[in-house]
């Protein structure tokens, strides 16, 4: 090791004479005495008599030091030395955001195509609406096609002109529940770091603007509920019950994620209504059981990214009340879920491909289960709309 020290002094010594420069030959002499042209070859000093060589072995460390640690730059002799790229992108770079912050309120930095291409005046519309957030239009229309699939009559397609119809209105409606939602917790919305730059909390829309909104969404949802036969129509018509008293839930149950499930899959009953002119409980109410637990599973999930802010503010979730508990409950919600929705295929004659299909989905409701980190806001936002 002593060997392979000397080699290196002497050739960076040989390289700072190369220069010939009176800076070169100064910085070698002061860093390595020892090895310059005009000393003696060392010998092993003795320490309590020869401390010449004490300070330049410290200096040289401390150069050495600095040139490995230093993340941004060393100034020697009016010249700057440059890390690497790495390390000065983490130092220098970008600013960043808060992760996993999503579910109706913008991230910092985010741009949706809400932002991108809609007019200045309409975007707070569609942020209430969350037209930026599809997943829940899809939560809220996948049962309307379960149902409308399932009444369809042997050897036929689904009637394509209902599951249009399903979902626009799916769309209307959820944007109706979210502008009904944000108007009553426009208060509450202020004090949770997910939701505090919704529409109406942020001060980007008016109460006023907010219920003129919904009564636009209603109106167009009207158009689309009177398209339905009367039998339909009254069966729709009830489910706005749900739809406005759902927000006050989370004040006084520790279970408004169950009646968030009977409201967004009452387009299970809905769709075959609207196909079949009547209902069939053998067939529908397992369907809309299975759905109510499957909202269970994912809107637990979803209320853990909350369970801080909602602790502070004394709102309640499921989230709250299963606690470290929380997978063996939506363990038993996704079996639950998949038993309902086999019954109701088992009542509407359906082949093997649709158990097929079935276990498939039991694997991936599975893998949600047990994978999510709950503890993790982003994982959170992750797993729950997968």
């Amino acid at each position: 090791m002593a060997v392979f020290q000397r080699l290196s002094r002497s050739r960076l010594l040989r390289t700072l004479h190369h220069h010939q420069h009176p800076l070169s030959n100064r910085f070698s002499h002061s860093i390595f005495p020892q090895l310059s042209p005009s000393s003696p070859t060392p010998t092993t000093p003795n320490p309590s008599t020869d401390s010449r060589i004490r300070l330049p072995i410290s200096q040289y460390e401390n150069f050495t030091s600095k040139f490995r640690f230093n993340s941004s730059a060393l100034l020697l002799q009016n010249a700057c030395i440059s890390t690497s790229s790495g390390v000065a992108e983490k130092e220098g770079g970008a600013p960043k955001t808060n992760g996993g912050d999503a579910g109706g309120s913008k991230k910092t930095g985010e741009v949706s195509w809400v932002d991108l291409y809609l007019p200045k005046k309409a975007r707070p519309y569609a942020h209430l609406a969350r037209l930026d957030k599809p997943i829940g239009t899809w939560l809220l229309a996948w049962p309307c096609f379960w149902s409308i699939t399932l009444a369809a009559f042997p050897g036929n397609l689904p009637d394509f002109k209902m599951l249009t119809l399903f979902g626009c209105g799916a769309l209307l409606l959820r944007g109706a529940g979210c502008t009904v939602n944000d108007l009553l917790d426009r208060d509450i919305d202020t004090k949770v770091e997910r939701t505090k730059l919704r529409p109406i909390a942020s001060g980007a829309l008016t109460p006023f603007q907010g219920i003129c909104f919904l009564g636009f969404q209603l109106l167009l949802g009207l158009g689309i509920l009177l398209q339905l036969n009367n039998y339909s129509r009254v069966l729709g018509a009830s489910s706005l019950l749900l739809v406005f008293s759902y927000p006050l839930m989370k004040r006084l149950t520790f279970w408004p994620q169950a009646y968030l499930g009977l409201t967004f899959n009452w387009g299970a009953l809905l769709g075959w209504s609207a196909v079949r002119g009547s209902l069939d409980p053998a067939v529908v109410f397992p369907l809309y059981i299975s759905g109510v637990f499957w909202t269970l599973v994912y809107d637990t999930i979803y209320a853990h990214q909350d369970k801080e802010d909602d602790m502070k503010v004394g709102v309640k979730s499921t989230a709250l009340r299963f606690g470290d508990s929380t997978k063996e409950w939506v363990t038993g919600f996704g079996i639950a879920c998949i038993s309902s929705l086999a019954l109701s295929g088992f009542h509407a004659n359906i082949g093997w491909p649709f158990y097929v299909s079935l276990a498939a989905a039991s694997g991936q409701l599975a893998w949600q289960i047990f994978m999510v980190d709950l503890s993790c806001r982003a994982d959170c936002n992750r797993k729950w709309v997968l």
